[in-house]
């Protein structure tokens, strides 16, 4: 069976980055599962995974444009050091979950910090990035009907969002 739309496509991976720095494995875990076609990786992964099969072994260069996204300047910005109450000692790194202007919410990386400001990064850690995958095709098969109506996968190492 080839990869397309409605599949259920397992595949191991090491993701680096141009220094080839490992970024992420899935190298001692299950492979990663995933419902093709349904945005559930990104999309410069998924279209060159399309019209492979089981045994397929590649390399992948994903461009920021289809990976992360570009850096987002507007996503870098100062919030008063009062809007972190409760939190005694605040560093460069730290990581803190805040409410997004839609509602959502996302992970900030905290990137500068001073007297009066905290300036936090609300962008993908690996945004701007290209991003080097190493990926082998473990397993292929049609979704069933469920996993379709929902959009993902179900099942063992299925629960990927």
């Amino acid at each position: 069976m080839i990869i397309a739309n409605d599949c259920v496509v397992a595949f191991h991976y090491t993701l680096t980055d141009d220094n080839g720095t490992v970024i992420d494995s899935s190298k001692g875990q299950d492979p990663l599962t995933y419902l093709h076609g349904h945005g559930g990786i990104i999309p410069g992964l998924e279209n060159e995974l399309t019209g492979k099969t089981i045994g397929d072994a590649m390399k992948v260069v994903v461009q920021p444009a289809d990976g992360y996204g570009e850096l987002n300047p507007e996503l870098i910005q100062p919030v008063p050091r009062a809007a972190f109450q409760g939190v005694d000692q605040i560093e460069v790194g730290m990581q803190f979950q805040a409410q997004g202007a839609g509602g959502q919410m996302q992970t900030v990386v905290v990137k500068e910090v001073d007297d009066e400001n905290v300036t936090v990064d609300a962008n993908h850690p690996l945004a701007g990035q290209v991003l080097n995958f190493d990926v082998s095709i473990e397993a292929v098969r049609a979704a069933s009907e469920e996993e379709l109506s929902h959009g993902h996968v179900h099942g063992v190492g299925g629960h990927q969002h």
